[in-house]
């Protein structure tokens, strides 16, 4: 029986038609491998490191009712301090290129400390301190209850100039207004 060669090569092994193989030289073939060679790949690095991060916790704004403050002032009894959560990751490289994140542990290393406003409730003098007697209201104009005067504010005599009669409410001048 006579066999031919059929001229095919697979991996580096040519084959023939009687089914014997042959291993080509180097100088057939420099890049063949032959097939009792053993093939060794390249181990790929791995490291794994520890790395924390943090991130600020915004804090709250409180705000409380305080009469010892005039009726709508404000003021900050308490500053506010933004706080501090730690997160410590396990991070796998394989060849410096990062492949796996795992969170390992979250901690709050500094609580936020909330900010209060004091809101001012108590009712201020809403008086003119030019006169006593009866309360004779700050405002734009003011003219003695029942008589001609238009406002747009009144007040119920008598009542005594102390400082400088700013609404002109002692017509005839004896330091007593709204007496008529």
């Amino acid at each position: 029986m006579r066999c031919a060669l059929m001229g095919l090569a697979v991996v580096g092994v040519l084959l023939t038609a009687c089914g014997t193989t042959a291993t080509p030289t180097a100088a057939a073939d420099p890049e063949s491998v032959s097939p009792s060679a053993s093939v060794s790949a390249a181990t790929p690095t791995i490291e794994k490191h520890t790395v924390t991060e943090t991130e600020e916790i915004p804090f709250e704004t409180e705000r409380v009712d305080d009469p010892t403050l005039d009726e709508g002032t404000t003021k900050v009894r308490r500053r506010g301090v933004e706080g501090v959560r730690t997160f410590t990751y396990q991070i796998s490289f394989t060849d410096g290129v990062e492949t796996g994140r795992r969170l390992v542990r979250k901690v709050v290393t500094r609580e936020p400390v909330d900010r209060v406003i004091a809101v001012g409730t108590k009712e201020t003098s809403r008086c003119d301190p030019n006169y006593s007697g009866a309360c004779v209201p700050i405002a734009s104009d003011v003219d003695c209850a029942g008589g001609s005067g238009n406002g747009p504010a009144y007040v119920d005599g008598p009542v005594r100039i102390v400082g400088t009669d700013v609404y002109d409410l002692d017509r005839d001048g004896d330091g007593i207004a709204c007496d008529d």
